[in-house]
């Protein structure tokens, strides 16, 4: 079977590399790529609303890197999540220095909530489905400014902030209004104290990158090592102070020349001191490449898991996957390519999160501890792992809609996902 898949995937990169136009134009000036935000995410339902990717190239000299980038978008999940986001980025806006800037606001009537230590809180089948059981009610405001300045040819180093209002509590829709949920159990339980129902945090962050990669969007070669710490101080009143670490290394191979390409990428993220649960599912990436930096499990850390399945102070991914171009074209005046990208992905918990509040008090917190199926932290180990495949539609080496159905390997982590977005995951 392995045998026949890498000769199957060699076939389609040879038919693309026989097939490709060698004289691909350069781009030059201001790309438009505006679509409706019409997609399928398992974890939320159908989306509508509309998006926009804007690039800038200038003369055309830095193509296929732009000069300068924005993203906006403005949707609505039909399982009730809203999300308005305006994303910028350039290395020539200020001189010497890269600018990423983000403000996200995200109004969630059913985020996904399973508990904490992945499979030390166990999956009821008869809950996923016309249930609020796994569900609770989030609104975030997320601001994000960061630069990078060069220290070497390779070496950069990255300094920002990240400002985080959110605010969580009970499923409000009508439908479901008044019942049981995972979240209210913990709530009862104690495992959710009252103090970290909701909160305002500011983050200071740090790091060092080192990137050889020919482009960013969709590289064919070369690695990227990056490093990055948070640090959160009580400025608000919370009594929430914490610090994360989170280090990723990506490496890229081409096969046949740019049209077969093999990738992976290895995850690390440690959280310490007081950190509130609902920041523990965020991760800590350099640039967003989706508008939710959220995990383990959905559509950007382990595809087909469900989202934020796996929730603890650490965790670790990673993912491999095969890129192969299976055609190239020109309409529009752009240029165009369709990829396949079967992949693999897993996580695994690296520090589980203290479940010492659950010990003892009163009845009402036991019974709440017997409905939400919790046990120590300490049987939280084990694999969560999935295998699927992607389709990507790609303009201009940037501009990539990407199709993805992920399955995982244990049905405690779901039954599978489909996910409609853009971009590569990494």
């Amino acid at each position: 079977m392995k045998k026949i898949i890498i000769a199957t995937l060699c076939s389609l990169a040879t038919l693309s590399l026989a097939a490709q136009d060698k004289a691909e134009k350069i781009k030059t000036g201001w790309n438009f790529g505006p679509l409706p935000a019409v997609s399928y995410n398992s974890d939320l339902g159908f989306q509508y609303g509309a998006l926009c990717d804007i690039f800038y190239f200038g003369d055309g000299s830095t193509y296929p890197t732009y000069l300068h980038k924005f993203n906006v978008e403005l949707s609505h999940y039909t399982m009730g999540e809203t999300i308005a986001h305006l994303f910028y980025d350039s290395k020539y806006l200020i001189p010497g220095l890269r600018l990423t800037a983000a403000v996200s606001y995200l109004d969630s009537a059913m985020s996904p909530f399973y508990g904490f230590n992945g499979f030390a809180s166990p999956l009821d089948w008869d809950r996923t489905t016309e249930s609020s059981w796994y569900y609770m009610d989030r609104t975030m405001l997320r601001a994000i400014a960061d630069v990078q300045g060069s220290i070497s040819d390779r070496l950069t180093w990255m300094a920002g902030l990240t400002f985080w209002n959110v605010t969580t509590g009970d499923v409000k829709l009508d439908k479901y209004e008044g019942k049981p949920s995972l979240y209210e159990a913990y709530r009862l339980a104690g495992l959710i104290s009252d103090d970290e129902v909701a909160g305002t945090h500011l983050e200071l962050k740090g790091g060092l990158v080192y990137d050889t990669r020919d482009m960013e969007a969709a590289p064919t070669r070369g690695y990227c090592a990056e490093v990055v710490a948070s640090f959160s101080p009580d400025l608000f009143g919370e009594d929430e102070t914490y610090g994360r670490i989170m280090a990723s290394w990506r490496q890229f191979f081409p096969v046949l020349e740019d049209n077969l390409v093999l990738g992976y990428r290895l995850n690390w993220q440690q959280t310490f001191g007081n950190a509130p649960f609902y920041l523990q599912q965020t991760t800590t990436p350099l640039y967003l490449r989706q508008i939710k930096n959220e995990g383990l499990g959905g559509k950007n850390t382990v595809r087909g898991v469900f989202q934020n399945r796996i929730l603890a102070d650490g965790y670790a991914w990673a993912n491999f996957e095969a890129r192969v171009k299976i055609v190239r074209f020109r309409l529009i005046n752009q240029n165009w390519y369709i990829a396949l990208n079967p992949f693999l992905d897993a996580g695994v918990i690296t520090k589980a999160r203290a479940l010492d509040k659950q010990k003892g008090g009163n009845e009402l917190a036991q019974i709440a501890n017997k409905a939400a199926g919790i046990w120590s932290g300490s049987d939280a180990g084990g694999i969560h792992a999935s295998a699927g495949i992607g389709l990507k539609i790609v303009m201009n080496h940037n501009f990539i809609i990407s199709c993805e159905y992920g399955k995982p390997f244990d049905k405690r982590d779901g039954k599978g996902g489909l996910n409609i977005a853009t971009n590569y995951i990494f």
